[in-house]
């Protein structure tokens, strides 16, 4: 794991180091390992992407992806369109690679790697509205790409244009409407159904994402799409023993990484990169200078957004293992001169991660849209059945900037059938009272009734957000209150009285 705490320190996305490693074991390399099987690797590298996109799609919060999905859509269609046709003219006319050559690498080139983004951006907190539309356009985009990779490698004459586009939305949408049902089935079952071990669960989860590629794929879908939807619901599903599950998927998705960069390090043989280095330099110059911000601006000239959110998105279309991957395609499918497309691509990428990765966080403090750090953050909160007891205990951690900080256990107003039943502070355990002031960096032990366990669980995150006025003054929650009915007046007698005591005391209790 060295390379991982390098990269964590260096800035850089750890693609560049693994694939480092994969190039000093193979050909011309320390060990001389002699590998050219570009099927096997296509193939493993398809099974590494699933589950790097299952692991991705389980960390999106719908929340912060809702509002971003429309231009989200309009960039992995519209933008994926103008990029493919900017790129691959600019590889025709100024490379001189056939047009077959040059779609094909347009068609590679226009996906972009969400790990490779927020690797390099994880210091930088920016605005909700960009990580979504960024990190919804990676999970979009793999598949109208592969659709258009394959159609580009297939022999003979390509499809017209608008055949392409009809596969391409015939099966977005069977994709679609596969991994949502998917999705949706397994949340279902995993929320109404005690595993006998808690080791089970994250087990479960990637084997129901894992399916939904398996069923979209069959279906003659996009297996890409569905296995990203599918991961996305159950991560948003408030599932059981969900830390662990977050924690396992991390595992596997680094596991996926590591292998899947080492092999395309053996796989590249780089005394044949040295012709293909400035037509490289090239192609990733037009679709970095030229095609992205074209791609960014045209698709999201209906949304009213910054330019500087456009011109950061603009810069932070990292390519990460997927073009390499998809490069295997056309050398699998025996295109003539797909050698050289595969050897343009690993420069390409390599070449342009190393400007672009260690820029970007300077330009986003340059453009000024780091996102405020003081905002409240979301509370950890676990969940664990209680199968024979018929409810459900929740562990809930207070990070630093919760507003859930000088809020008593009496304040948080859980419904009835819920209740505080355990505090641990700075390593000791005690039982709360009502009146016992939660701190910051707290966890808490709160066990509820089976059908006020969604209630709870709600509240307490509204209060996290909000503090002890949340919902009172418009803050999202279901507490133990109606705030829309006959209790607001209740409920504004109770927030009167709490404003109060806090200038009598000039501030939050911060003492047990």
């Amino acid at each position: 794991m060295a390379a991982v705490r390098i990269s964590s320190r260096s800035g850089l996305p750890s693609l560049l180091l693994y694939l480092g490693i994969g190039i000093v074991m193979g050909q011309d390399g320390i060990f001389d390992v002699k590998f050219d099987n570009a099927e096997l690797t296509q193939v493993i590298g398809y099974a590494a992407l699933v589950v790097i996109l299952a692991e991705g799609g389980l960390g999106t919060k719908w929340k912060e992806i809702k509002p971003a999905l429309p231009a989200a859509v309009m960039l992995s269609l519209v933008g994926v369109a103008v990029s493919v046709g900017v790129t691959a003219a600019g590889a025709h006319y100024l490379v001189g690679l056939d047009w077959r050559q040059s779609l094909i690498i347009g068609a590679v080139v226009s996906s972009t790697d969400a790990a490779a983004v927020f690797s390099v951006l994880r210091k930088v907190p920016l605005p909700a509205r960009v990580t979504g539309v960024l990190e919804a356009e990676s999970g979009f985009n793999d598949a109208p790409v592969v659709i258009l990779v394959v159609a580009f490698s297939t022999r003979g004459p390509v499809d017209s244009w608008y055949v392409l586009v009809g596969e391409i939305a015939l099966e977005l949408a069977i994709g679609a409407a596969v991994g949502i049902a998917v999705g949706w089935l397994g949340s279902f079952g995993l929320r109404h159904v005690a595993l006998p071990a808690s080791g089970l669960y994250p087990i479960a989860v990637m084997a129901i994402a894992v399916s939904a590629y398996a069923a979209g794929a069959l279906a003659h879908g996009s297996g890409f799409l569905a296995v990203y939807l599918a991961a996305m619901i159950l991560g948003n599903a408030k599932l059981p023993h969900w830390p662990a599950t977050r924690g396992f998927a991390d595992g596997l998705g680094w596991l996926a990484q590591i292998g899947m960069f080492v092999l395309l390090g053996l796989l590249v043989t780089p005394h044949d990169l040295y012709d293909d280095f400035w037509p490289a330099v090239i192609v990733g110059l037009v679709l970095t200078v030229v095609a992205r911000p074209l791609e960014v601006f045209i698709s999201l000239a209906p949304f009213r957004l910054p330019w500087q959110e456009k011109a950061l998105m603009s810069w932070a279309g990292l390519r990460g293992a997927v073009p390499i991957i998809l490069a295997t395609i056309p050398m699998v499918a025996g295109v003539e001169g797909s050698t050289r497309v595969f050897n343009i691509v690993f420069v390409l990428v390599i070449v342009y991660t190393l400007i672009q990765g260690p820029t970007l966080p300077w330009l986003a403090k340059a453009l000024k849209i780091a996102d405020d750090p003081s905002e409240a953050a979301d509370l950890g909160i676990e969940s664990a059945p209680l199968e024979r007891l018929r409810g459900h205990l929740l562990s809930v951690a207070i990070p630093g900037r919760s507003k859930m900080h000088g809020v008593e256990v009496a304040e948080l107003r859980l419904p009835a059938g819920a209740a505080v039943t355990l505090v641990v502070r700075d390593g000791k355990s005690f039982v709360p009272a009502p009146s016992t002031v939660l701190r910051r960096g707290d966890e808490l032990l709160v066990v509820t009734t089976d059908p006020v366990r969604d209630a709870a669980e709600e509240r307490l995150r509204a209060v996290g957000e909000g503090g002890k006025l949340a919902g009172w003054l418009g803050t999202g929650g279901k507490g133990g209150e109606d705030l829309s009915g006959p209790h607001a007046a209740h409920e504004a007698a109770h927030a009167l009285k709490a404003v109060k005591k806090l200038g009598r005391s000039g501030g939050p209790k911060a003492h047990h």
